[in-house]
């Protein structure tokens, strides 16, 4: 259906733009190429026989594969036309069995290629999109992820691209996470039933018959990542059951159902060693994804690496005797590493910083908590700049389900050269602390989580180096939302200005024109607005806009299917309508975050012109 506004890219702006500052220079070394220069090395998967490593990078305009021979040598680029994916919702190339082919989905369909060379060829033009490749134990038959009836399906096909065979048609849920057993007799699934939306099971089919059957699941309660034991006997998985995402193990009929890891604390991934005796993990302990071994019988946890940071796509080398895996930490940018067990000696695959980048000195974070209005502890990383500018930013993160962790910010960098200090809010709703954690914004969006960073800016004025006029919020997607709402709702007007990127404004409008999945994604939290209409008002800093004091910056991409940019659009009428200072841009070739280097050096400029013309005296 063609949609009844068109948006095109524009720049407006209410009040005189900020420009440039010629007393400003930009940090000693930087200057924002380099921010924007770095590729990154993502998504890595070892070849079963342990000889190769496929893995994205995320270029200029392309995040291709490549493959890196594990013992030394250059990586190769094997997709020449594989578009801008983001990082946070791209899939990993999976390897068939026989490390003889690479699976991966491309323009919308599942791709296969010869890892001896040739063109990628596309299985799926049985329907409209595929994705989420999984390959049977034979390296021949390959299962994909599908949509028919408003529901997500699993569907069987082969490398030749064979007419496809239905092994999910139950059209009242979702099933995802396709994960064949590796005996090749059954495939476990995740399954979303859309009558419980906050509920996740663990599913199995039996591949010869068809038969089906619920290997676990419970009334709101989350259950998901099956993987199987190399020897098809037992199935891990996470679960909140306990509240906390911890690792079970069941059996495939059922039977012998057992909490494995008991912590306290959050794990994010798990794989099975080759023998099946352990499980690699990482466990999420102060926002850093620590790097774990988790011994299957007795649920005991070894540490492997705890250094702040995030560890993840672990893989075992077939020997069991090393693991691949990628990290990331505020320092250092991701890469590929290896690490031995034995020894615990760690090497680095592959090497992303630029020499420009590497010679700089970053900021490491100190991981703080500060109370919110209604004592509760909020946790945050404040990153304080070598010589303080006197001006702080406030940055809530996406999602809301997500957290800011001990990852690499190039832009909060750059800002902390300038001397901006920077502060990350894990607000009420965040994951990484437990279910309750999690679970304290639902019904809430827009109220106690806009709080917690409204209670971030009064702790940020406490600090003595910080003058309490000249403090920022900043933030994409739904932090883009909180910088919306911070500015509407706020009557002590904390902020001196916003920066909102792809963020939200109204959440009735939103959730009728975005896609499916962010739809039901809502109702997660809200229910459906038929339903629970209220909620939705009293989110939606729109009605609120007459008390916008502040200037704010306004940015979205036209191909955001996941906050409309007729979100921005909607926002900027209202600011226009009260005579309200901002500026607006929009971005023809943008999805969901900013994805372009060329789009990416206008979008950091504009941010860094803006911060600096209302937070630098």
């Amino acid at each position: 259906m063609e949609k009844p506004i068109k948006l095109t890219e524009k720049y407006e702006r209410n009040g005189w733009p900020s420009v440039a500052r010629p007393d400003i220079k930009p940090p000693a070394g930087w200057n924002i190429a380099l921010t924007t220069s770095l590729e990154r090395i993502r998504s890595h998967n070892l070849s079963p026989d342990g000889k190769w490593i496929a893995y994205i990078k995320d270029g200029e305009s392309l995040s291709d594969v490549y493959l890196l021979p594990l013992n030394g040598g250059w990586p190769s680029r094997i997709s020449t036309e594989r578009g801008l994916v983001a990082y946070w919702d791209d899939e990993v190339p999976q390897w068939s069995p026989d490390s003889k082919w690479i699976a991966f989905t491309m323009k919308g369909h599942v791709h296969v290629m010869p890892v001896e060379g040739g063109l990628p060829r596309k299985l799926t033009d049985f329907t409209t999109h595929a994705s989420s490749p999984k390959w049977m134990p034979d390296s021949k038959g390959l299962i994909a992820l599908t949509e028919r009836d408003d529901a997500d399906q699993l569907v069987m096909t082969d490398r030749d691209g064979a007419w496809p065979r239905a092994l999910t048609t139950d059209s009242q849920g979702d099933h995802w996470d396709a994960q064949p057993s590796p005996d090749g007799k059954y495939m476990a699934f995740v399954y979303r039933p859309f009558d419980d939306l906050n509920r996740l099971d663990i599913r199995i089919v039996d591949l010869a018959s068809g038969e089906m059957r619920l290997i676990h699941g419970l009334p709101k309660v989350r259950m998901w990542m099956p993987r199987w034991s190399p020897d098809s006997q037992w199935i891990g998985f996470l679960s909140q059951e306990a509240g906390h995402d911890d690792v079970w193990l069941v059996k495939p009929d059922g039977s012998g159902l057992r909490q494995l890891t008991k912590e306290g604390l959050d794990f994010a991934e798990f794989t099975w060693s080759p023998d099946g005796r352990s499980l690699a993990g990482t466990r999420i302990h102060n926002v850093s994804f620590e790097l774990v071994l988790v011994d299957t019988v007795s649920g005991a946890v070894t540490d492997l690496k705890t250094e702040p940071g995030v560890h993840s796509r672990l893989c075992w080398l077939p020997d069991g005797g090393s693991l691949t895996f990628e990290f990331e930490s505020p320092i250092l940018s991701p890469d590929i590493y290896r690490i031995d067990l034995a020894s615990k000696q760690v090497t680095q695959l592959t090497f992303s910083t630029p020499p420009a980048l590497a010679v700089l000195k970053l900021v490491m974070p100190e991981h703080i908590t500060y109370k919110s209005f209604d004592g509760l502890d909020v946790p945050a990383l404040l990153f304080k700049p070598e010589k303080p500018n006197g001006a702080a930013v406030l940055h809530p993160h996406g999602g809301p389900s997500s957290l800011y962790s001990m990852e690499f910010d190039i832009l909060a960098q750059y800002l902390l050269a300038k001397g901006y200090t920077f502060i990350a809010p894990n607000y009420r709703g965040s994951t990484g602390y437990g279910v309750e954690f999690e679970h304290r914004n639902y019904g809430d969006w827009g109220k106690g989580d806009l709080q917690d960073c409204l209670y971030g800016a009064k702790f940020l004025r406490s600090l003595p180096w910080i003058d309490p006029t000249r403090i920022a919020i900043l933030g994409g997607s739904y932090g883009g939302y909180m910088t919306v709402a911070a500015l509407s709702r706020d009557p002590d007007y904390l902020f001196a200005c916003g920066v909102a990127k792809y963020g939200d404004s109204n959440l009735i409008s939103s959730w009728a024109q975005c896609n499916r999945e962010l739809r039901l994604y809502t109702e997660i939290f809200l229910g459906h607005p038929a339903k629970n209409r209220q909620a939705y008002l009293d989110g939606s800093p729109l009605y609120d806009v007459k008390n916008v004091q502040k200037p704010v910056l306004v940015l979205h991409g036209l191909l955001d299917d996941i906050v409309p940019p007729e979100a921005s659009e909607e926002w900027v009428e209202a600011l226009k309508r009260e005579g309200k200072t901002f500026e607006y841009k929009t971005y023809d070739d943008e999805p969901h975050g900013f994805l372009r280097r060329d789009n990416l050096d206008d979008v950091y400029e504009r941010v860094e012109r803006f911060l600096d013309w209302y937070l630098l005296p």
